[in-house]
């Protein structure tokens, strides 16, 4: 399991949640399993988001597509007030 971790600066959350939803489709055929929103309890306007899928480069593939095709295009990004940092992510076994 990888884990595409995103954060960046948003102008309204409203304006943002619209612009996520209208990928979803792109989110379902790109592999993600599952998808968790944040935002900061002090920070109205950020948001970090967690995207789950099999394999990194499931997750590396899907990176790519949001920088070259979504936030590299202000209409497919409405809401987004600054460059987004990603992190790919694996979770490691705990061992006693």
């Amino acid at each position: 399991m990888a884990t595409l971790h995103i954060e960046h600066p948003i102008t309204d959350f409203g304006t943002w949640r619209t612009a996520f939803g209208r990928f979803g489709e792109a989110r379902a055929n790109g592999g993600v399993l599952a998808e968790r929103i944040y935002r900061p309890v002090d920070d109205a306007t950020y948001v970090l988001i967690d995207l789950d899928f099999d394999t990194v480069e499931q997750a590396e593939k899907f990176d790519v597509f949001l920088h070259t095709r979504v936030w590299s295009t202000p209409g497919n990004a409405p809401a987004l007030a600054g460059p987004p940092v990603t992190r790919i992510l694996q979770a490691e076994a705990m061992t006693a």
